[in-house]
């Protein structure tokens, strides 16, 4: 890559560019695509086009999603701990199962209900049936917040992905092989 290629696509890869722009007249991953090939790395070079248009798509999601959570004092990592319990059947799971199903590391689980216990919006406490296990559970705050954070990313993120319906439809059985080859279910 030369110098200002670079320096370009690497400015453009920053989250603050999502909704404005980046100002560019070309699109930094298509000439990146182009300079691998340019190396004679045709072989890696639609795959990295992939990964790398995948990555900043993620960048671009996550910020929209987090702008829309900010005024509500939550991150998306909580959020999704926040619907978890939500949508189960007694409003509490145990620790274990909420780092299973939302697939992250026991520490991140952990940071997450720290932080949720703080702000009063889930209780912790020893399971009944396993006094080695920590169950956590919702309270009357924290469903209240994860109806609004709900409601407002289902208005202002969901429903609107800037995608067609078609497209969207696509995206996610594309994204679900990719899941389901890496062994993610």
């Amino acid at each position: 890559m030369d110098v200002n290629a670079s320096a370009t696509y690497d400015g453009a890869m920053s989250v603050e560019t999502t909704r404005a722009g980046s100002g560019l007249d070309f699109d930094p991953i298509a000439r990146a695509r182009e300079q691998w090939v340019e190396q004679g790395w045709d072989a890696a070079a639609d795959g990295m086009a992939a990964i790398t248009s995948l990555m900043r798509a993620h960048q671009i999601v996550l910020a929209r999603v987090e702008a829309t959570l900010k005024p509500l004092g939550v991150t998306f990592a909580r959020y999704e701990v926040l619907m978890l319990l939500w949508f189960s059947k007694r409003g509490s799971l145990p620790m274990k199962v909420i780092g299973s199903r939302l697939q992250v590391h026991p520490t991140s689980v952990t940071n997450a209900v720290d932080r949720l216990e703080d702000a009063g919006l889930v209780t912790r406490s020893t399971h009944p049936d396993d006094r080695r296990a920590m169950l956590v559970a919702l309270t009357p705050s924290g469903r209240e917040l994860a109806e609004r954070a709900t409601k407002a990313l289902n208005s202002e993120v969901f429903e609107q992905p800037d995608l067609g319906a078609r497209d969207v439809h696509a995206l996610v059985d594309v994204l679900t092989r990719l899941r389901r080859g890496a062994g993610d279910f």
